[in-house]
């Protein structure tokens, strides 16, 4: 059943105009951006920060859009013997799959056209567990309240703090506790945060750490090891479950 009601969701997303225009968006920036210059590596620096701003903001707000606009067919599926498991992972995997076609042809495609490479395909890879991360955060998100309003403004504060918030504060750690060792503290740190995994990632593997700041160059020796690089993907699949779990056990408890 729970694949039933993905398939459903699919299909209905995949008429929406708004995904229609976020893959042509990306996939006009994208293809623009390459021919724009033939430094490939130049380009997938702009991607780069294309995809972590734009990428994890539509996201979150369109998962957490559908989710409040479909509330009544939620309502529908509970009143059936459907256990809430298969509903909340169905409308998960439906959701989830629309997204990420639209991040496969708007950005792995034209990543795979011109700039196939060991570095595309991280790129291809973190995207689209940054995609997943934010699509959890949203069904996170939506269960917290019953409100449409109130759930996509969290929504975007949550994407406001990973993206721009969360930076700021930790420049106020660094610049506060300075004068101590701080290394493995901050691996800890930034481990709170998808979007920097993603950014220390990629950048890694574009072999210019300088643009990480000040945050991510303090550990480039660490993710930039295999031990590194398994830790960051490993933590980006904890934020795709952990809000999840979160969503799930106030769903199954949620008197809709």
């Amino acid at each position: 059943m729970m694949f039933k009601i993905a398939k459903y969701i699919i299909f209905d997303i995949l008429k929406s105009k708004v995904l229609l225009a976020y893959t042509l968006l990306l996939a006009i920036i994208c293809t623009s951006i390459f021919m724009a210059d033939a430094d490939v590596t130049k380009g997938l620096v702009s991607i780069t920060t294309v995809m972590l701003i734009i990428v994890p903001l539509v996201s979150i707000v369109y998962a957490t859009t559908y989710y409040f606009n479909a509330y009544e067919f939620t309502e529908l599926l509970v009143s059936q013997p459907i256990s809430r498991l298969h509903i909340l992972m169905g409308k998960y995997i439906g959701i989830s799959t629309s997204i990420l076609l639209a991040f496969v042809l708007g950005v792995c495609v034209p990543i795979a056209v011109f700039a196939f490479s060991t570095t595309g395909l991280t790129m291809m890879a973190t995207g689209a567990l940054l995609t997943l991360s934010f699509i959890s955060l949203a069904f996170w998100a939506s269960t917290i309240t019953r409100d449409k309003a109130k759930g996509i403004g969290l929504a975007l504060m949550i994407w406001f703090y990973f993206a721009i918030i969360f930076d700021g504060l930790v420049l106020l750690f660094l610049f506060l506790f300075g004068d101590y060792p701080l290394e493995k503290a901050m691996i800890a740190i930034i481990s709170l945060n998808p979007i920097d995994l993603a950014r220390i990632l990629i950048l890694l593997q574009l072999d210019i750490s300088a643009l990480m700041g000040y945050t991510g160059a303090l550990y480039q020796q660490f993710f930039g090891s295999g031990l590194g690089i398994a830790f960051s993907l490993i933590l980006q699949l904890l934020w795709i479950v952990i809000p999840m779990i979160l969503a799930l056990k106030i769903f199954k408890k949620k008197d809709l």
